[in-house]
């Protein structure tokens, strides 16, 4: 299933999306069970009801209506929690590299990962910042996942069961304020917290059987990865070349604590998947700017476009 949250004659519904011409079904006008009609508390039953959804419209030939993508917004607008991982070894060796920093020994002993602003949470369209946000805005291409229901100390052989779902994720970096607070060792924070995108969909599991590389436990995907600035390619990668798998990183974040339904898991930048990481191999010092637009491709997954407004 592609879940959405979309606008409905001005008010949030939540949908399924049935084609890529964006036809869909709005899920609260289901006449034969009665769904929520927002994706938090969608998410907080989502077995069962992704189960119902499933059989219902294996069953019934239901009205479909056809939505415009400015219709679209973040699948789900206030996680419950948000947590980002650094887990493509390419980008974090070419960010400490920038940082005139060697590549250390723990990166390969635990996936790590800091807390972001889960209440700044975004999806398609405008992108609103202030003017020292300006001084070397930047994107970072990842993947999301929110998770489907409670657990703690979570093993990598079970925490499939625990996704809801896949979304393409835009953790917009402001690196001049990023760079001045991680000199006092601590952070990001005011580099990190004014927005983070995610969208268009939320994508189930099942929809990416067909990309499956390894068990299904592993929930490793052959998925490219690209970024466009203005229409113009920037940056490409592949999901699969990730170094810390999803259930690495959802073992990491239950053990010894609660996680929820509506907790967020960023998988942190892939490789060129920022324009830190290109300029310091381009030998640039290019920036986004007023106007400027991210269009982020993943495979299965969708496209997520953004542009940056004052």
């Amino acid at each position: 299933m592609k879940y959405i949250t979309y606008l409905n004659s001005g008010k949030q519904s939540i949908g399924c999306i049935l084609n890529d011409s964006l036809e869909i079904i709005d899920i609260p006008s289901i006449p034969t069970q009665k769904f929520p009609n927002n994706m938090m508390d969608f998410i907080n039953n989502f077995e069962f009801n992704n189960s119902e959804l499933k059989k219902i419209l294996k069953k019934n030939k239901l009205p479909v209506k056809k939505i415009n993508y400015s219709d679209i917004v973040s699948p789900i607008s206030r996680a419950t929690s948000f947590r980002d991982f650094y887990a493509f070894r390419q980008h974090v060796e070419s960010g400490r590299k920038n940082r005139g920093l060697k590549m250390i020994p723990e990166y390969d002993q635990i996936p790590v990962f800091y807390f972001s602003n889960h209440n700044a949470i975004t999806g398609p369209g405008d992108v609103c910042v202030q003017k020292k946000h300006l001084d070397k805005l930047d994107f970072e291409l990842e993947i999301g996942i929110v998770i489907s229901k409670h657990g703690r100390n979570i093993k990598y052989k079970d925490a499939y069961k625990y996704v809801a779902g896949f979304t393409i994720m835009n953790d917009w970096s402001a690196r001049a304020l990023q760079f001045q607070e991680m000199k006092l060792n601590l952070g990001p924070s005011k580099g990190k917290d004014f927005a983070t995108s995610i969208g268009p969909y939320l994508v189930t599991i099942d929809e990416l059987e067909d990309r499956l590389i390894g068990k299904q436990c592993d929930m490793l995907y052959n998925l490219e990865m690209k970024a466009y600035l203005n229409d113009r390619m920037i940056s490409i990668d592949n999901f699969k070349n990730i170094t810390w798998k999803f259930p690495d990183m959802i073992e990491r974040a239950s053990y010894g604590v609660d996680i929820y339904p509506g907790d967020l898991i960023g998988s942190g930048t892939c490789a060129t998947g920022c324009l830190l990481e290109l300029n310091l191999s381009n030998n640039k010092d290019e920036w986004l700017t007023i106007g400027d637009t991210i269009r982020l491709d993943i495979d299965k997954l969708g496209s997520l476009k953004n542009t940056i407004v004052l």
